[in-house]
């Protein structure tokens, strides 16, 4: 493989994974980008018995790729997710020309109808939630939000005075506002009247602050302490961040609000398989037809 000029900076790391996680960082890829590329980096190693990927090229990567899809029939999705990992790995981490990188073939992913639940499955599903989850569900119909974009809104994200929201770093890195409807401001005071005890008792153990987002920590110290940027949907313990191993107050976790929503919508009897991101569809169905 013929090496190129490299147009990053030199890798301070000298094992493999470590260099993906630091080039991973330093292009601020998301932490769940990182989680999974570093997943199928392991694995492709792993696959052909612990060997260096520089020792490696096009048929490794194929065989890699023909087994996932071939022997354990993975879906189009995780398939090219695996691809983009070793592309990546190639061209940003190790630095080398990939001339057979067009030759490989890319799964074709199926175009599919995504479930939309009506009116009355959505009420039933809320109404299966307990307290927080049932609040966090309907901000997600309520705002046609994303999983993602609810667990990280921050205290200074809500602004009750013109009923918006203010969803930062939404789909494509984008920040855009939402309304905030009358029948969700009552709940998610209380919610932030919960959320501010926790801050509280947080500020007064000399916790670490939250996870603040483009090394804002740095430009201002005191930022991830104040109650402006606390999360709307703060869990109830403590955890290890696992870049910098701070123990501070993560928001709400996804895979508990997952769990929860699958649990209610079985006990709701919906037999479709919704999922939180169905909310966000469901939104945008529900609204556009007629009363």
């Amino acid at each position: 493989m013929k090496s190129v000029t490299p147009t990053l900076p030199p890798l301070i790391a000298a094992k493999v994974l470590d260099q993906l996680r630091e080039r991973i960082r330093y292009l601020h890829y998301s932490r769940r980008t990182e989680e999974a590329y570093v997943h199928w980096v392991k694995r492709f190693v792993r696959f052909h018995g612990v060997r260096h990927p520089r020792e490696m090229g096009q048929p490794e990567v194929e065989a890699f790729l023909s087994w996932l899809g071939n022997d354990l029939n993975l879906a189009a999705s995780t398939h090219k997710q695996a691809l983009s990992a070793l592309l990546f790995l190639y061209a940003k981490v190790l630095c080398v020309q990939l001339p057979w990188m067009n030759d490989i073939g890319r799964p074709h992913t199926k175009r599919r109808l995504p479930v939309v639940l009506s009116k009355d499955e959505v009420s039933r599903l809320l109404n299966s939630l307990e307290s927080e989850h049932c609040l966090f569900g309907q901000l997600l119909y309520g705002t046609g939000s994303r999983i993602t974009e609810g667990l990280q809104l921050r205290v200074k994200g809500l602004d009750f005075e013109h009923q918006a929201i203010v969803v930062r770093n939404g789909k494509g890195g984008k920040d855009r506002i939402v309304m905030l409807p009358q029948s969700l401001v009552s709940g998610l005071r209380d919610q932030l009247a919960r959320a501010r005890v926790l801050w509280s008792a947080d500020h007064a153990a000399a916790r670490a602050g939250v996870f603040m987002p483009d090394a804002l920590d740095r430009k201002y110290p005191r930022a991830g302490s104040s109650w402006s940027w606390f999360w709307g949907f703060p869990q109830a313990t403590h955890s290890t961040d696992p870049r910098s191993g701070e123990v501070r107050r993560h928001h709400l976790h996804d895979q508990a609000f997952q769990r929860a929503f699958k649990h209610a919508a079985h006990g709701a009897g919906i037999t479709q398989p919704a999922t939180p991101h169905t909310m966000c569809h469901s939104f945008a169905a529900n609204c556009a037809r007629p009363a």
